[in-house]
């Protein structure tokens, strides 16, 4: 964000003499671009956390990125997996080798980044939980494990037996696989891996995961709507939104409620016709 779309339109301006009708034209010329909304918003929030900062720091006197106006974000509707489906796709992933990887996303609603950048000093099989302390990023073409989006994402989770059992398999074939690369075997530590032992590729692991779900004559899936499915599977189970939004690590119990507030809704519906049931007359 700084280096494609930043520095090209700001770089050159003085800190204070940086005005909001600057930081509107670059909005504003990004939109016309045909740039999404939603990354329009991510390229303000980079921009505005560094000027708070340069506001505590006594570097600037205000914030002039608060004056400015952004386009309105529509948000993708997304159709994550029930339950009857959730386990079909279990089953049409088991024996693949994103096995591990997709029942992690799914059971425990784990970004992407954040399993891909899992490392076998952060899981414990014996309690059977793990902690999510990096997430693994592509910067200037090289991956590196990087802090987790929020500081909520800091977490450690108890694995559901699913997803513990398959950690422990996972862990006997990487070693299969070690054992097989021999010393050219790259010490990275990480859980998931190549045959080779180098880290995964984002995009490839996407591109597998659609290919599973079309074999398994499933709706269109992103990666990122395991996520979902865990979020609505949780709650499909009476979980209110506080725990939804710990378990799936969110910054503020708002994103959760932004989120999956239409589906809470729903199991609240569900919870008064109960009441309903105990206390309608009876005869």
């Amino acid at each position: 964000m700084v280096r494609r779309h930043l520095i090209p339109a700001l770089g050159a301006t003085p800190l204070r003499k940086l005005a909001a009708e600057q930081i509107q034209a670059l909005v504003n010329e990004k939109r016309a671009d045909g740039l999404a909304p939603r990354t329009i918003h991510y390229l303000y929030s980079v921009l505005h956390h560094a000027l708070e900062q340069a506001q505590v720091l006594g570097l600037v006197s205000r914030t002039v990125a608060r004056l400015v106006r952004l386009p309105r974000m529509t948000r993708t509707k997304v159709h994550p997996f029930n339950p009857a489906q959730a386990r079909t796709f279990l089953e049409a992933v088991r024996g693949n080798r994103l096995e591990t990887l997709c029942t992690l996303a799914l059971a425990c609603g784990l970004r992407q980044g954040d399993i891909l950048g899992f490392q076998w000093d952060d899981v414990d099989l014996e309690r059977g939980s793990l902690t999510v302390r990096h997430t693994l990023v592509r910067i200037d073409g090289q991956r590196i494990l990087a802090e987790p989006k929020t500081e909520q994402s800091h977490r450690t989770i108890p694995l559901p037996a699913v997803a513990l059992g398959s950690l422990r398999v996972h862990a006997l074939q990487q070693a299969d696989d070690r054992d097989r690369a021999g010393d050219s075997w790259p010490e990275s530590g990480l859980v998931f891996t190549t045959k080779r032992g180098t880290a995964l590729d984002a995009k490839n692991v996407t591109h597998r995961f659609q290919a599973v779900v079309k074999r398994a004559g499933l709706p269109h899936q992103r990666f990122h709507d395991l996520r979902h499915a865990c979020a609505s599977l949780l709650l499909s189970q009476g979980l209110n939104l506080k725990d939804v939004a710990e378990t799936l690590g969110h910054s503020r119990i708002a994103v959760t409620v932004d989120l999956y507030g239409h589906m809470y809704d729903e199991r609240r519906r569900e919870i008064a016709d109960r009441m309903d049931a105990i206390l309608a007359p009876i005869g």
